[in-house]
């Protein structure tokens, strides 16, 4: 155990050292740059002109030479008619959310959301596609916060789902006026998890004490190092229990039609038996929802990109370099719990 300790002491020194030098590099190279915080910035495309030019590319590769002449004289005449037409056309604002445990997208998203309720109206449509396995309880329910104002605003929000709403993406998912699901999509896991590790015996057995002084009887229950009892596992759990009542709550207020002693049980279920609970209303792809659009609705791709200086990036490279192993085994672990084997 004293090598352990003595290794792990050699480690943590020239993991300071190496924090402080890049600490240092970053504050040289920020005083370098003389650049300021550039403002974020919303970027748009149109995904009617993606999808056809796609198409068309495929088109002049397949059709003879008579019938894409044909058809580029009949696409004129489209184009034209649709040119003089007073008709507003139906504008669907796309958005896309991949969440982490730490629901990071959420700022971004209320950059999205904000742009798309200044414009949009009742006639439109928000189409969230989210990718979600979930995380921590108050940055997702900031996350559904944020749909919310879409559905206050009486706009139709749909929310697609091609891999997973598990958790806390359900938790954002259910608030929508329609769930659409691809037939393997994970959905449901509808339940709150808390996972502590507790060294109390290992540090015990080596002559270790932790002391733990608090002002406010539950101002700490349950920790990593020192000694739990019964009261405080009990407080835990009770805690546990008051989220996942909101939790339903928040699902009973969407989607009534939905047995909530039969679907939150922390189970998940793929999106084809979904349907069957009520979880989700549709199984298809977002490609099938877009493609089904195109011909009478325009599409936009709404997305913010904040843009960093130089010592923000070089910052953000040196923790990501430092977190990643980190992130990824938390990611591996989440994900491992809905494997098919």
């Amino acid at each position: 155990m004293k090598e352990f300790f003595f290794q792990y002491g050699l480690f943590l020194a020239k993991t300071l050292t190496f924090v402080a030098a890049a600490v240092f590099v970053i504050g040289a190279a920020a005083a370098a740059s003389k650049k300021t915080r550039e403002p974020g910035g919303l970027v748009v495309h149109s995904l009617n002109d993606r999808y056809r030019s796609m198409i068309d590319t495929l088109r002049k590769s397949v059709l003879p030479k008579k019938a894409l002449k044909a058809f580029s004289k009949s696409r004129k005449q489209e184009d034209k008619a649709r040119g003089k037409s007073e008709e507003p056309r139906r504008r669907i604002y796309v958005i896309d959310f991949k969440g982490d445990i730490k629901a990071t997208a959420v700022a971004n998203l209320r950059h999205e959301i904000s742009a798309v309720l200044a414009l949009a109206t009742p006639e439109d449509e928000v189409l969230l596609r989210l990718e979600n396995y979930g995380g921590m309880v108050h940055e997702h329910g900031l996350a559904a916060a944020q749909l919310v104002r879409v559905r206050e605003q009486g706009i139709p929000l749909t929310v697609s789902v091609d891999r997973a709403a598990a958790s806390g993406g359900y938790l954002m998912a259910c608030v929508a006026d329609r769930i659409v699901a691809a037939p393997f999509a994970i959905i449901g896991s509808i339940g709150v998890l808390a996972q502590i590790p507790n060294f109390y015996r290992l540090l015990d057995g080596h002559g270790v004490k932790v002391e733990q002084l608090k002002a406010g009887r539950y101002k700490r229950t349950v920790t990593m190092f020192g000694e739990n009892s019964d009261a405080d596992r009990d407080k835990l759990r009770e805690e546990l229990e008051d989220v996942h009542h909101l939790f339903r709550e928040l699902i009973a207020q969407y989607r009534a039609e939905v047995d909530l002693d039969a679907v939150a049980t922390g189970e998940h279920w793929y999106g084809s038996r979904a349907v069957q609970l009520g979880l989700i209303d549709e199984v298809a792809t977002s490609d099938d929802l877009l493609v089904a659009r195109l011909q009478d609705a325009d599409l936009y791709r709404v997305q913010w990109k904040g843009r960093k200086s130089l010592g923000e990036k070089v910052a953000a490279a040196v923790e990501g370099s430092a977190a990643a192993g980190l992130r990824s085994a938390a990611r591996a672990y989440q994900e491992s719990r809905f494997g098919g084997g």
